[in-house]
C-alpha cells in the first residue's frame, strides 16, 4: 500500500493572505508543518499541491527548501489537484492534510492511516466525522479508486473545492471510518490551532514558542491541549472562531445534517 500525503496550499487566502508563508520559528508555517509530517511513519511520500498562480511561486520555493515535491494545478478544483498528484505518485492511499494545520501531530497522521489500512475495506477514513481532536488536526485518508470515482463524478462546486464531501456526504455508498482522539475528550470546539485569521496565528505562534525545543521539535497534540488548558488567556484569544469552518458556510449544500452518523469508529 503506497501512501502519499498531499498538502494543499496557496498564497491567495481571502481571510489571511499568504498565511502559510508567515514566519514560525526559524522558517515559515508550511515549512514547520512539512518537517512535522516528515516524522510520520506511514507515508511513503509527501507532496505539496499548489496552484499555477504566480503568487504561489513562493510556496514552491518553501517546499523545495523543505525537500518536498510540489505539484501545480487548478486554483479552486482541489479534487482535481489531489487526483492528479495521486495518479502521478502511484498512490494506493491519498492522505489529505490542509496547510492551515501547521501544528499537525505526525502520530495522528499515522493513526488515521493505520485505521484506514486495518479496516480492509474503507474508502474514506478521517478524524473529522465526528470531530474530537482540536481544530487544526485534520487528517483524511482516501482509497485511490474512490478518489478516482469522485474525480469523475463530482459536479457540485463545493465537492470539487473541498475534495472530500463527495465521500462522507454519501455514507450509504462509501465505506467510511472515523478515528476519535484516544484521550477520550472532545475538544474540537474549545481548542483551535488552525490558521485562518490573525488571532489564530497569534495562538499558533505562542504555542510554538512555548513548546518547541531543539531536543523536542515535534510536540504532540496532547502537549498542545495541555498547554492551552493551563493558559486560558491564550486558548481564548481566538474563541470567537471556535467551530468556524467551511462546512458551516456550505451547510445548505450538504446532503447529510450529521455526516458522521453512519460511520464506524476506530
Amino acid at each position: 500500500m503506497r501512501t502519499v500525503v498531499v498538502v494543499q496550499a496557496r498564497a491567495g487566502s481571502t481571510r489571511l493572505p499568504g498565511k502559510v508563508l508567515m514566519p514560525l520559528g526559524q522558517s515559515t508555517l508550511i515549512e514547520q508543518m512539512l518537517a512535522r509530517l516528515a516524522v510520520a511513519k506511514t507515508p511513503d511520500a509527501i507532496v505539496v499541491a499548489t496552484t499555477v498562480d504566480p503568487a504561489d511561486d513562493a510556496i514552491v520555493q518553501a517546499a523545495s527548501r523543505a525537500g518536498v515535491a510540489c505539484y501545480r494545478g487548478h486554483p479552486t478544483d482541489l479534487l482535481d489537484r489531489h487526483y492528479r498528484v495521486a495518479r502521478e505518485a502511484r498512490a494506493d492511499v491519498v492522505v489529505k492534510v490542509p496547510s492551515d494545520c501547521p501544528l499537525i501531530d505526525p502520530h495522528v497522521v499515522d493513526r488515521v492511516v493505520q485505521a484506514h489500512i486495518a479496516s480492509g475495506r474503507s474508502d474514506y477514513t478521517s478524524n473529522l466525522h465526528p470531530e474530537t481532536y482540536p481544530d487544526g488536526s485534520d487528517v483524511e485518508a482516501i482509497a485511490y479508486d474512490a478518489l478516482a470515482e469522485a474525480w469523475r463524478e463530482a459536479k457540485m462546486p463545493h465537492e470539487r473545492e473541498h475534495t472530500t464531501p463527495f465521500f462522507w456526504d454519501q455514507p450509504g455508498r462509501f465505506a467510511l471510518t472515523n478515528v476519535t482522539w484516544e484521550a477520550g475528550r472532545n475538544v474540537s470546539r474549545t481548542h483551535r490551532v488552525v490558521v485562518d485569521y490573525p488571532e489564530d496565528y497569534e495562538v499558533i505562534r505562542t504555542v510554538f514558542q512555548a513548546l518547541w525545543a531543539p531536543m523536542r521539535p515535534v510536540f504532540s497534540v496532547a502537549d498542545i491541549v495541555d498547554f492551552l488548558d493551563a493558559h486560558d488567556e491564550i486558548r481564548l484569544r481566538n474563541a470567537s472562531r471556535f467551530g468556524a469552518s467551511w462546512q458551516s458556510r456550505e451547510k445548505v449544500n450538504l446532503r447529510t445534517a450529521h455526516p458522521g452518523r453512519a460511520e464506524r469508529r476506530a
